[in-house]
């Protein structure tokens, strides 16, 4: 009867030791890096995890987000070590690949991987009701929001100014408030405007349209074409009239598109089974999000990217036929 027990208790503690499924043991842990709470960005990494964490029992890979300042702090910080993935504006990924623009003086992040392109991000020009403004260039002299530092916003707001010839200084405050911030702020009065790149429909911009009535604006001209023309991130875009309250009539504007990127040291299998969960339940992954609605996986890997595919994420397009 003892020797019974003790060899009971043998095998009892020997399955105590052992764990309980392979991937248990080799848990990975992942974080993809966003932008703000009521952006794009967080609601698309957060449909990325979910498809990823579904199969966790399968590949061991739990993925969560993280809200960010955007862009520009997603790839310093994918390069520092400090996440895994990050969403990053396809200019955002040009510049950073290319060592030009706000990576001029750090250089070329010769590490950078292209994982795939989302949603297009219309340049959103929203200003208060009560300003009057029917075009971005009535905003001269007005309080207006340029965007946090470290995010892609700001950086494509300081090209834009640049190419119309025009300085921060040409408005009355250039507030560096974050995305998140930047719709209560124009519905209390505090500015008159902002600036925001961002995918459509949007809980940012759905907030001050019913609030406080707030009106989006073309962003059209010279310099916006002669920006489109010349760079290969850019594309003209329209913003569909009635996507938001009183705001009937269709924005004219430009954009780029949202990307995910990551480092050629994130390994190569993790990065596989985040792109295989995203477009192995592609149908699911369109409905988590209404911005992500009229993708197509063709546009996805090829679309905005400027820095080398993946291994991970080029070893699955070849599987699927879609890259060669």
């Amino acid at each position: 009867m003892s020797l019974k027990i003790s060899l009971a208790a043998v095998a009892a503690a020997a399955a105590f030791a052992l764990p309980a499924t392979p991937a248990l043991a080799q848990q990975k842990f992942i974080t993809i890096g966003t932008g703000g709470v009521t952006g794009v960005y967080y609601a698309a990494g957060g449909a990325i995890c979910r498809l990823v964490n579904k199969d966790r029992a399968k590949h061991g890979i739990r993925c969560s987000v993280e809200s960010t300042g955007g862009s520009v702090f997603n790839v310093n910080t994918i390069k520092a070590g400090e996440l895994d993935l990050g969403f990053a504006q396809s200019d955002v990924q040009f510049n950073a690949a290319k060592g030009v623009g706000q990576f001029k003086d750090s250089g070329a992040f010769g590490d950078l991987r292209a994982v795939f392109s989302v949603h297009p991000e219309p340049f959103t020009v929203v200003a208060r009701k009560e300003v009057g403004a029917k075009s971005f260039g009535d905003l001269k002299g007005k309080r207006f929001n340029v965007g946090n530092p470290g995010s892609g916003t700001r950086s494509s707001m300081e090209e834009l100014l640049g190419a119309m010839g025009w300085k921060l200084g040409d408005f009355s405050l250039a507030a560096e408030l974050k995305a998140d911030e930047h719709g209560p702020a124009l519905c209390d009065g505090k500015i008159d405007g902002f600036f925001y790149a961002v995918g459509h429909p949007s809980a940012n911009i759905q907030d001050p349209t019913t609030t406080c009535g707030a009106q989006l604006m073309s962003l059209t001209g010279p310099a916006v074409d002669k920006l489109v023309a010349e760079k290969p991130y850019y594309a003209k875009a329209t913003i569909p009239g009635g996507l938001y309250p009183n705001n009937p009539n269709p924005a004219q504007t430009y954009g780029v598109l949202a990307t995910v990127v990551a480092s050629s040291k994130a390994p190569a299998d993790t990065v596989y089974q985040v792109v295989k969960a995203v477009f192995d339940n592609f149908d699911e992954f369109k409905k988590l999000h209404p911005a992500l609605a009229n993708l197509t996986p063709e546009a996805m890997v090829k679309d905005g990217l400027s820095a080398p595919l993946h291994d991970g994420a080029a070893r699955y397009y070849k599987e699927k036929g879609w890259i060669k």
